[in-house]
């Protein structure tokens, strides 16, 4: 797979979510197709037909940033949406071309989560999780994929039962792959969980062929664990510019909360935190 195609799928995807109604274009009967036409998006964004469709066909690789600025504001897209069309269409600007994998955890990122006393965890752009500690594990005891959040979410048979939201985590989950990935999404290394995702979980694939793109950063987790019932916690994604793709995930109960009080009760004595066993 490579960035010109992904760039076209995004596109295509994308244009597709945009309704006639919301692009203030008049009614004009049945549509074969959802969405917009691909001569609707080249007249909004000021471009030809045929230059558009070269887009989303891949045979155009360099779309100017004044298209690019169009094509985001014609296609309705956020902030994250707009910075993941930048680095599909210039992949050559990321600091770490080519998705080279780093399993070595950053120490700021380890040191931060050492010092959290609820449950936290390392990742990569991958999803993959590559440090963790004592009270990550108790909360996900009855999981068998903690390795990667993504078949922690689709793959695992406790995940439905675990998450009282699980419809809104799974598509998080897949919004923020494509947010955190970019145009690292054409390393074999994120192929082949795709593939992998996608051949298992018709939920997965589904969502991913949505192209939605959304970084997020803080959020709500309502969990019902199997021994201490129902918990809410805040979610907090935390990505330092030094960490090379990798974030720290945090899960913290409101202080005095019963979430706060039975979470306790997983590690009375108080945890050791550390590195995620291989």
């Amino acid at each position: 797979m490579d960035t010109s195609r992904l760039l076209g799928e995004f596109l295509r995807a994308r244009r597709q979510a945009i309704t006639p109604e919301w692009a203030n274009l008049p009614d004009v009967g049945f549509r074969r197709t959802p969405g917009l036409r691909r001569e609707e998006v080249a007249v909004l964004a000021g471009i030809s037909t045929d230059y558009y469709a070269r887009l989303e066909q891949g045979r155009e690789r360099h779309p100017s940033e004044q298209l690019l600025r169009a094509l985001a504001r014609v296609l309705n897209l956020g902030s994250d949406a707009t910075a993941y069309l930048y680095e599909l269409a210039y992949p050559e600007l990321r600091q770490n071309p080519g998705g080279d994998r780093l399993d070595r955890v950053s120490p700021h990122l380890l040191r931060l989560m050492e010092s959290r006393p609820f449950p936290a965890v390392v990742c990569d752009r991958r999803q993959d999780v590559l440090a963790h500690n004592r009270l990550f594990t108790a909360l996900y005891t009855s999981f068998q994929h903690i390795d990667n959040l993504l078949r922690l979410v689709f793959l695992d048979p406790s995940a439905r039962g675990f998450y009282r939201d699980w419809e809104e985590v799974a598509r998080a989950r897949v919004a923020s792959l494509r947010a955190a990935a970019g145009a690292d999404l054409a390393a074999p290394h994120m192929v082949a969980l795709v593939t992998e995702l996608s051949r298992r979980s018709k939920e997965f694939a589904e969502l991913w062929a949505c192209h939605e793109v959304i970084g997020e950063t803080r959020a709500v987790r309502r969990v019902r664990h199997p021994e201490l019932g129902n918990l809410t916690f805040a979610y907090e994604a935390f990505s330092p510019n030094a960490s090379d793709g990798q974030h720290l995930i945090m899960l913290h109960p409101e202080p005095g909360s019963v979430t706060e009080r039975r979470l306790a009760l997983l590690d009375p004595s108080g945890a050791r935190l550390g590195p995620a066993k291989p």
